[in-house]
């Protein structure tokens, strides 16, 4: 249950931060130069939504291969 409890403020933490940029600054390719062609959001995407469901597929099939 810790590992729950860590995922749980790291997520907070991780929107927190998220919401301190506006949508144009989120949604707007190039906007920050370090992005390179991409938006920030589809960075913040990859970070929360799609890793946490490429984790769950893992743990899934671990949990799989324990039976």
């Amino acid at each position: 249950m810790r590992a729950i409890a860590i995922l749980q403020k790291s997520h907070v933490e991780v929107m927190r931060l998220i919401d301190t940029f506006t949508n144009e600054q989120l949604f707007t390719r190039k906007f920050f130069d370090w992005t390179g062609t991409t938006s920030l959001g589809s960075y913040c995407f990859s970070a929360t939504s799609s890793h946490y469901d490429w984790a769950m597929k893992k743990i899934k099939k671990h949990k799989k291969e324990l039976n």
